[in-house]
């Protein structure tokens, strides 16, 4: 079955070099990077446009661990902590929940737009997607 969420041909320039860096992380013939090989100061020009989410499972919840200033201001509130479960579902969170839980899912990259474009990366830890690396940039 496709994913739902799946990549578009052609990606913006700033999606492009997240995905070259995540692509980077792989060590060896992984599928997917460590969660513990991100370093978010190596994408200072990203740095305002970046999240970082944890991945629970048994209940499947999704965490913003660390979340950009544009992506803050786009929503109109600090989300930092939050789970998803906990704010309300509107731009640029539309479908957020369900992008994430494909990501997880298919432990691949996922893609959503909406006015904006969001990118979702997945990272593993502890045997399972535990990390979303993301992204939302206006289109």
């Amino acid at each position: 079955m496709p994913n739902p969420f799946a990549l578009p041909g052609k990606l913006s320039s700033d999606l492009i070099r997240l995905h070259h860096y995540w692509s980077g992380l792989k060590r060896g013939e992984n599928k997917v990077p460590f969660a513990d090989d991100v370093n978010l100061s190596v994408l200072p020009q990203l740095k305002n446009k970046l999240m970082l989410i944890d991945v629970f499972e048994q209940p499947q919840r999704f965490r913003f661990n660390a979340v950009g200033g544009e992506i803050r201001d786009a929503y109109g509130a600090d989300i930092n902590g939050k789970f998803v479960d906990e704010i309300a579902a509107k731009a640029p969170f539309a479908f957020f929940t369900a992008q994430a839980s494909a990501t997880v899912e298919s432990a691949e990259p996922t893609y959503y737009h909406d006015g904006v474009a969001r990118l979702l990366l997945p990272m593993w830890g502890d045997g399972h997607v535990a990390m979303l690396l993301g992204t939302i940039v206006p289109l």
